[in-house]
């Protein structure tokens, strides 16, 4: 081994090398089994994330080095299933770290006999080759400061890790938080669907709205109506008011019509009035389907002003890929829908052009009631990222993207299958019964 002792702390993310040298996955968390008595906590190996997304299981016995940036493993099998985690085992940075515990230790009298944090753990190979938990870093409480010592003590003296303890109420969710900075909303709504339920919704809770709204639009439909079901009530009109109006109108519509009216009643007049619209309609039709918030020029505007709309950075590169023009008023629903003008159009203009002189009148605007099947021929008839809805009337009252018409031609559970491992992780790592999960 290129080393024997290690924090987890530093595993996390580290890249996962075959016996090969070819790249497998990467390190997400550490499996750690408490014993009784007092022998040294067993670590029992990692939990490793395919390419896939998948989660596997990697006894330490197939580990034959861990060292800057990567970890590497022997030419023994592992199991290619799907992790679960088995009674009697912790997930080390998901349940252990950030956890309450108290520490003995005569070399610290201000720790003794209060409430610590664990930062970290320190793992150990035996000359048996086993791995054990033999240090602990602890902090204070974290409301001391920004900047906290950082204790390492024996784990012999430290109180608190086993099953029952682990996990108190009041668990601090520091840790998760920082390794979620970053990351794209889907990718943590997916860390956080592979997390204890507890923690799911500690983490959650400890978001902001506006995060929170991303990865909960991410999540699929089932665990998005159980987290808002977690949220006091108040806080879940919030986080609705921070997502995307078409996002909360299919959340809301897996409610019962009384508990969605009470969070509609809590929310902010202006952003409940666009949600109550798209519930109207049925939700595999274009009205259902569509966000009301896309660009909405009038023919005045100028490109430069119609460009300086496409840079905003919350926009979805579909939501950017069009503009659409009508008569005053341009919030939706508009006045008159005169067109539309492709982003492509808009750079290839100057940029004192009017818009309302370079519009496309051809392509013919989206009806509300207008099915899903004929919406998807729609898309692929004209080779189009994002189109109009417009009523009877002629007004402007939305525009459907693809993500949407895709969203919702994909399976319900789409974003809980896991694509299966690839051929050539399958030929390296062989299946194998052998260790735990």
């Amino acid at each position: 081994m290129a080393t024997t002792r290690v924090y987890v702390a530093r595993l996390a993310g580290l890249t996962v090398l075959g016996p090969d040298g070819e790249s497998i996955g990467r390190v997400r968390d550490v499996v750690v089994a408490v014993r009784h008595g007092r022998q040294q906590p067993r670590v029992h190996g990692m939990v490793v994330e395919l390419v896939t997304r998948r989660r596997i299981f990697v006894p330490m016995l197939r580990v034959t080095a861990i060292e800057p940036g990567i970890v590497t493993l022997n030419t023994g099998t592992v199991s290619l299933r799907r992790f679960a985690q088995r009674p009697g085992e912790l997930l080390a940075m998901a349940q252990i770290v950030d956890s309450q515990v108290r520490v003995d230790d005569p070399g610290l009298p201000d720790l003794n006999g209060v409430d610590v944090y664990v930062a970290d753990l320190g793992i150990e190979q035996t000359r048996t080759r086993d791995w054990v938990v033999g240090r602990v870093a602890v902090r204070g409480h974290r409301r001391i400061g920004r900047r906290r010592t950082v204790h390492v003590v024996d784990w012999s003296q430290v109180e608190g890790l086993t099953p029952a303890e682990v996990g108190r109420p009041g668990q601090d969710v520091t840790t998760l938080l920082e390794q979620f900075e970053g990351l794209r909303a889907a990718d943590v709504a997916h860390r956080l669907r592979e997390l204890p339920e507890k923690r799911r919704i500690e983490v959650a809770i400890a978001f902001d709205d506006e995060r929170l709204a991303d990865v909960v639009q991410e999540l699929p439909d089932d665990d998005q109506v159980d987290l808002l079901g977690h949220l006091e009530v108040r806080r879940a009109a919030d986080v609705l008011e921070a997502m995307d109006p078409d996002d909360a109108a299919d959340l809301l519509g897996e409610l019962p019509e009384s508990e969605a009216e009470s969070l509609l009643a809590l929310m902010d007049p202006e952003e409940s009035e666009p949600v109550r619209r798209l519930l109207a309609h049925s939700p595999d039709t274009a009205g259902g389907l569509m966000t009301p918030k896309p660009i909405v020029l009038s023919p005045s505007t100028t490109v430069a002003e119609a460009l300086a709309r496409v840079r905003d950075p919350d926009l979805t590169p579909a939501l950017a890929s069009m503009v659409f023009v009508v008569r005053p008023p341009t919030a939706t629903p508009t006045g008159r829908y005169l067109g539309c003008a492709h982003i492509q159009q808009l750079l290839r203009e100057p940029p004192a052009h009017l818009v309302g002189g370079i519009l496309d009148t051809d392509l013919t605007p989206l009806s509300p009631e207008l099915p899903l099947s004929a919406v998807t021929r729609y898309f692929a008839t004209y080779n189009l990222v994002c189109g109009p809805v417009v009523d009877a009337e002629n007004h402007l009252l939305g525009a459907v993207t693809v993500d949407d018409v895709l969203d919702h031609l994909l399976p319900e559970d789409w974003r809980e299958e896991e694509e299966p491992p690839s051929a050539h992780a399958e030929a390296s790592m062989l299946r194998s019964e052998g260790g735990t999960s």
